[in-house]
């Protein structure tokens, strides 16, 4: 009896020992710019229970622009923002207080695809003279990344071709299917389903014309990130996990845990979608951002007539978290 007595307590032990812990979880709320399979590493983070493993409970959101996201991290509504770093060079200069930091590079090229009325397979850039395209808003980074392409090629929005920028960009695949433009920029799996219901096809891929520039990015607040280094250190090493098992996995069974965050989306879809990240290399392995890489940046965005002055790179991203838990996971 007494030894049945002593296993039972250290059963209620073990119990009340993983209760503790579960109830010790760390909440990270995170506002995301939009939901794309373009973030794929993220949501398998959170769908492979890697963020849980890290004690650390996910609450998302959805900006619906970048403008909204950066928004709701300054005013403390979020801790943690997934958006492009073009809105924290603005936020920079603009000199607000408790500036962002960039402590984690997601995406490091366009994950836009160019999508057309008709098909393609000889498709040149050149093609897109006197036509309209569906460009988003402008100043956000599908809008300059094209424009940028599209000056490389020698087209000019008002002189040999219409960058229309008058389209919100949660609404852009709508517009085109109602008829507005002859191109459209889309991210996965939008472009991927609309190809499948023969609605466009895919005739280009934006970020492959662009070379690597630091696309999406994870930011904090200045304090928070001072002030919690474990829980930065934490959330990022979830994320590494993520990139490691979508490096090591078959695209099916990646593409499988990402069905709960695409309830409305065929599992081909998502499959194809992952293939065409994988294909233009669109995610970081290592998620420390390079200097060259947000020169590069700011060149597009001066392109675009977005930016009369540089920011400074050394303000605006840390990597110092991001470089010690890559060598921690990929070593």
């Amino acid at each position: 009896m007494k030894k049945i007595l002593t296993i039972l307590l250290a059963f209620c032990m073990i119990f009340l020992m993983v209760s503790c812990k579960s109830g010790d979880k760390t909440k990270i709320r995170v506002n995301e710019v939009t939901h794309s399979i373009f973030y794929a590493p993220f949501y398998v983070a959170i769908e492979k229970g890697f963020f849980e493993e890290e004690n650390i409970e996910i609450e998302l959101t959805n900006g619906g622009g970048s403008d909204a996201s950066m928004t709701a991290l300054l005013s403390k509504s979020a801790e943690v923002v997934l958006l492009g770093p073009e809105t924290g060079i603005y936020t920079q200069l603009g000199g607000a207080n408790d500036q962002p930091v960039i402590f984690a590079q997601l995406t490091k090229r366009d994950g836009s695809f160019l999508v057309g009325r008709s098909a393609e397979p000889d498709f040149s850039w050149k093609n897109l003279k006197n036509k309209e395209i569906i460009a988003g808003r402008r100043g956000g980074m599908p809008a300059m990344a094209l424009e940028y392409v599209c000056n490389q090629n020698d087209l000019f929005d008002g002189q040999n071709i219409t960058l229309n920028y008058d389209v919100q960009f949660n609404l852009t695949a709508a517009a085109f299917e109602g008829g507005t433009g002859d191109y459209v920029t889309m991210f996965e799996p939008t472009a991927s389903e609309y190809q499948r219901a023969g609605k466009g096809y895919i005739v280009a891929s934006v970020g492959e014309y662009t070379g690597e520039v630091p696309y999406t990015c994870f930011m904090a607040r200045q304090s928070y990130f001072d002030e919690n280094q474990k829980i930065i250190e934490s959330f990022t090493k979830a994320v590494y996990k993520a990139i490691k098992y979508i490096e090591e996995t078959e695209t099916g069974e990646v593409a499988k845990c990402l069905v709960e965050q695409f309830p409305s989306t065929s599992l081909q879809s998502i499959v194809d979608s992952i293939n065409s990240y994988k294909g233009i290399d669109a995610w970081m392995k290592n998620m420390s951002m390079k200097e060259d890489a947000f020169n590069r940046l700011q060149t597009i965005m001066t392109n675009a007539g977005e930016l009369d002055q540089k920011a400074d790179f050394s303000k605006l991203v840390n990597n110092s978290i991001s470089e010690k838990v890559y060598l921690e996971i990929f070593g």
